[in-house]
């Protein structure tokens, strides 16, 4: 006899409230396979998503969404969300063109409340939404959803000193699933958590205090007393004053896969007339074991073997260069130092970790801090390497001005998945980072095509440069390259004949489309910029003859590489005619990277066309 599915009758919210425990639980395992399934074929965030299952059902058991608002931080923990609010039938084309996102977006669903991408932002989110509903008087709670890692970000303890005090709609949910936040915590603390949530205690307590409070005299200072003792026994009990002192009421930790436990949880936190923060522990991975035994690797992972668990793809990539690289110049040169913000597996520097534990320094989900900490390395003589995705440096523009190219310190900045990164949508990709390193003074970038420029580069910033490095380089491999190719330490490089009347600018990854666009094109040449920061004068002088200038540009227009080049141009009088291909003033949807590039005419084809078609 065939169980008959859950999931089959849910599509929406309301769907699940009828539900009991055991469907409820039956309803957790349908989903989980869903994920596994659907992520196995698109690739996305496997291992979060898994974790979060019980909890977000059961957020969705108590809550009315969207009248009681749900932030999700990062938004990659939200597929358990997505399937429940009437995304389901459409979950198969997750990060695919067209296709729901694997983050929230608002623009897809009324249940996804603020579009994420980053780390760190529920609590400010919802301190804002909270008050806004203070203000104007609309019912509903906000509910922030949480990681521990996301709470290695300074934003969110800014966001919590603001928020306890302030707000009693807001519930905090911290979903830890590794780090530990507190001291272990007893049987004793366990017990008076089992105590606190049960919704007789909660009912039985409220009644309680009102009626004391409404005693003639002496009730209310009764009640504050009351309040007094209970907050010092908890602290007590818990050893953890840290939520408490910031005005929440703390309960947990509670078994984040106990859908029991997590209900009764909740809905003590819907009760509440007080901020709330409640500390649910969750297994990374869930469900499924290759992912609970490296939930790393599940992080973020491509398209993938269910059977396995191994990668559908694999290879060479400019991630795994640029790691193996900084591990052959540490064994040379004992100054050198890498830096990460939670990303060691992404940027390629697992190795580097294993082999140089003193001189690795994964600063958690920091940015800000990392540039800081990097620029105290180099004041006191090391050579640090912050390898940072480009979406994620753009959170310390301020520190890479202030305290790096100000104090003028040495800092290298490796630059992961600089341009277009396809399916993970408008908050990752790497078209911003070009437009706001041309404006810091004494900034050197350099924007590597091939794997053997990223190896020279890297190398001429740690031996040859004096000031501030920026390396940036593309996700993935290596596009088709002339062969024989190699950089020579020039600032830019010449392919084709330089006395034609039309000439090709690029840069990037962006220098392989144009150099197979070149088998069909006549009377052009490619300039290739190899250094995009300072642009070298004499590339006024190379062009100075020709009557057309195409740059083609994976990156915004606006203070992106192209107007520099523009304005050198205009500068130097130079009179031919310009056309910049770039991206205009807009958001990046997902879509694979060659979509992406046809999109917007930087692929191979569109040169051609473009440059053939040059009046």
């Amino acid at each position: 006899m065939s169980i008959v599915s859950i999931l089959d009758s849910v599509n929406s919210p309301k769907d699940i409230k009828k539900l009991n425990i055991d469907q409820l639980n039956q309803l957790c395992t349908e989903i989980r396979e869903l994920m596994i399934n659907t992520v196995a074929d698109n690739g996305g965030h496997l291992a979060s998503n898994l974790g979060t299952v019980e909890l977000t059902v059961a957020i969705h058991k108590v809550f009315n969404s969207p009248r009681d608002q749900i932030v999700f931080d990062v938004g990659h923990q939200s597929y358990t969300h997505k399937i429940l609010t009437g995304r389901k039938d459409r979950f198969s084309t997750l990060r695919q063109e067209g296709g729901i996102s694997g983050f929230t977006r608002p623009a897809e669903s009324k249940h996804d409340i603020f579009s994420s991408g980053h780390s760190s932002t529920s609590i400010s989110a919802a301190i804002g939404l909270a008050k806004a509903k203070s203000i104007t008087g609309e019912k509903g709670k906000v509910v922030a959803v949480i990681g521990d890692g996301a709470l290695t970000g300074g934003l969110a303890y800014e966001a919590l000193n603001n928020s306890g005090l302030e707000n009693n709609n807001l519930v905090v949910i911290l979903n830890d699933n590794n780090m530990s936040i507190s001291p272990n915590v007893g049987s004793m603390a366990k017990n008076l958590t089992n105590i606190r949530t049960n919704p007789k205690y909660f009912t039985f307590r409220s009644k309680v205090e009102r009626r004391v409070s409404r005693m003639p005299k002496f009730g209310t200072e009764i009640a504050r007393t009351i309040t007094l003792i209970n907050s010092k026994i908890r602290k007590s009990v818990y050893k953890n004053t840290f939520f408490e002192d910031l005005g929440f009421r703390y309960y947990g930790p509670i078994d984040g896969h106990n859908l029991e436990e997590l209900i009764d949880a909740l809905n003590v936190a819907k009760a509440h007339n007080h901020s709330v923060l409640i500390h649910v522990n969750t297994i990374k991975g869930k469900g499924y074991e290759y992912a609970e035994q490296n939930p790393s690797k599940f992080h973020g992972i491509g398209k993938f073997d269910i059977n396995t668990g191994e990668p559908l793809s694999g290879g060479k990539t400019f991630s795994s260069v640029f790691g193996n690289t900084m591990v052959d110049i540490a064994k040379e040169n004992n100054k050198l130092c890498a830096i990460t913000a939670a990303m060691s597996t992404g940027t390629g520097l697992v190795d580097f970790a294993n082999k140089y534990p003193d001189r690795f320094f994964d600063v958690g989900i920091a940015e800000q801090h990392a540039v800081t900490f990097s620029s105290g390395l180099a004041k006191n003589g090391m050579i640090p390497v912050f390898a940072v995705y480009s979406t994620f440096l753009q959170r310390s523009y301020d520190q890479l001005i202030h305290d790096v190219a100000m104090q003028n310190l040495k800092v290298i900045f490796g630059i992961d998945r600089a341009g277009f990164v396809g399916e993970d949508g408008e908050s990752h990709q790497g078209v911003f980072d070009t437009a706001f390193l041309m404006s810091v003074p004494g900034l050197i970038v350099y924007a590597p095509a091939s794997f053997s420029e990223l190896e020279d580069m890297l190398r001429h910033a740690v031996y040859v440069d004096k000031s501030a490095v920026a390396i940036r380089y593309p996700r993935g491999s290596q596009g088709v390259l002339p062969q024989n190719y190699e950089w020579d330490n020039s600032d830019f490089t010449i392919i084709g004949n330089a006395n034609s009347s039309r000439c090709i600018v690029t840069y990037g990854r962006e220098f392989s489309e144009c150099c197979q666009a070149m088998e069909n094109i006549e009377d052009a040449f490619i300039l290739k910029l190899n250094k995009i920061k300072p642009i070298n004068p004499e590339v006024a002088d190379i062009v100075e003859h020709c009557t057309d200038i195409f740059f083609f540009e994976e990156g915004i227009k606006n203070g992106g590489v192209g107007e520099c080049f523009a304005s050198l141009l205009l500068e130097k009088g130079v009179k031919a005619v310009f056309n910049h291909i770039c991206v205009e003033d807009e958001f990046i949807k997902q879509a694979s990277v060659s979509s992406q590039l046809r999109t917007y005419k930087l692929d191979k084809e569109s040169v051609v066309k473009i440059v053939n078609n040059a009046e």
